[in-house]
């Protein structure tokens, strides 16, 4: 029962150290939940209610209330007693009873899928099981349902989906643009891969797919140019370095590349070699879309999708093993995933892997009568 505070009482307390606004919006959910619960079962028993028995006796109709269980919500611990159906209808093709089933509240039902979402997410960002019936149980007002336990059970799934999720075909998936940590066989060829230099991808991307362009990460080479450079002449250097990525065009990249050349090769010629050598793979990006060339010139998009599995990997110290690290960065990933945005100008992707030519950033459309080409503003 609510219990309105008088003169003299504390306006926030109810009984033992429980809030009134609290227990009045448990007290509505569990109203409103009896209601929809009633609801549902009546409508249920309705709709066959022009089936009977030899005897002219309905086969469906309400049977009393289950026992009393402990359901944690968004709103806390509701207590409800669901109304029981009997169905005495025989299923023709199996030969079992019909059985009511609520969508609303399922038999085995103990949490809200709410709150089971919120499980795996308080985890992965780093609470212990130990800490969940504790921590928890100061929002909802309960810790059932919330044992380490339940976490251990989280992490077999987690598992289970992420053994899925590589084992899965992707013989029919279509990838323009690639950022990469790896590569699965039998996906079609992307049309452009970025990564750092350093990785062993590149070996197997030329052998694997051949006809994919490659594009070196602008942040990882221009960590490798200031790292062969004194302090004081690394803020000049990373201007300089800015002035090609960011160039307009290709022509003016190719123009700021031989400034940094003509003004750091005699000092330091291995720096300018990073640069210098590696020119094609750096300026790739300029033969796409404009509106791509941000996406395109660094690993930023990869980087920021795994720095949520390194977070978790500092908090807890290792994932334990193998199977459960593997599990959790997919569960990171796939919860960030909503998180993310799409590639500027989306539209302009599908022409990219149609084979469209792109100058200064802007789409050719077609070859004009005097043998040169057209752009489309």
């Amino acid at each position: 029962m609510l219990k309105v505070a008088q003169d003299g009482e504390s306006a926030c307390e109810n009984g033992a150290g429980g809030s009134l606004l609290d227990e009045i919006v448990r007290d509505g959910a569990r109203a409103m939940l009896a209601a929809a619960l009633q609801a549902e079962v009546a409508a249920y028993v309705e709709a066959h209610a022009d089936q009977l028995d030899e005897a002219g006796h309905r086969l469906v109709v309400r049977n009393g209330h289950h026992a009393e269980r402990e359901v944690t919500t968004a709103a806390g611990a509701v207590s409800v007693r669901a109304p029981r159906v009997n169905d005495k209808r025989i299923d023709e093709e199996s030969g079992e009873r019909m059985r009511f089933s609520s969508a609303i509240l399922p038999a085995w039902a103990r949490k809200s899928p709410r709150v089971a979402e919120v499980l795996p997410l308080l985890y992965l960002h780093g609470l212990s099981s130990s800490d969940f019936g504790p921590a928890l149980e100061q929002f909802l007002g309960s810790g059932a349902g919330l044992s380490a336990s339940t976490i251990t059970r989280l992490v077999a799934q987690w598992q289970d989906e992420a053994a899925a999720f590589n084992k899965r075909p992707l013989k029919g998936t279509d990838y323009v643009y690639c950022w990469v940590d790896g590569i699965h066989l039998g996906m079609r060829a992307p049309v452009l891969a970025v990564g750092d230099g350093a990785l062993g991808f590149w070996k197997a991307l030329r052998e694997v797919f051949p006809e994919t362009i490659e594009q070196r990460c602008w942040w990882h080479k221009m960590g490798n140019v200031l790292n062969c450079l004194p302090k004081s002449a690394q803020p000049g250097a990373r201007a300089a370095l800015a002035e090609i990525y960011n160039a307009e065009d290709k022509d003016h990249a190719l123009a700021a590349a031989k400034a940094f050349a003509d003004l750091y090769g005699a000092k330091w010629p291995k720096a300018v070699a990073k640069i210098t050598d590696d020119l094609d793979v750096l300026l790739a990006f300029y033969d796409y879309p404009a509106e791509h060339w941000v996406h395109l010139r660094t690993t930023n998009p990869i980087e920021s999708t795994f720095a949520t599995v390194r977070l978790r990997q500092r908090v807890t110290k290792g994932p334990g093993s193998r199977s459960a690290g593997v599990a959790m960065a997919f569960k990171l990933i796939e919860s960030a995933q909503a998180r993310w945005r799409a590639v500027n100008a989306p539209h302009l992707v599908a022409l990219v892997r149609a084979g469209a030519r792109f100058e200064r950033g802007i789409l050719i459309e077609r070859p004009d009568e005097s043998g040169g080409d057209q752009q489309v503003a």
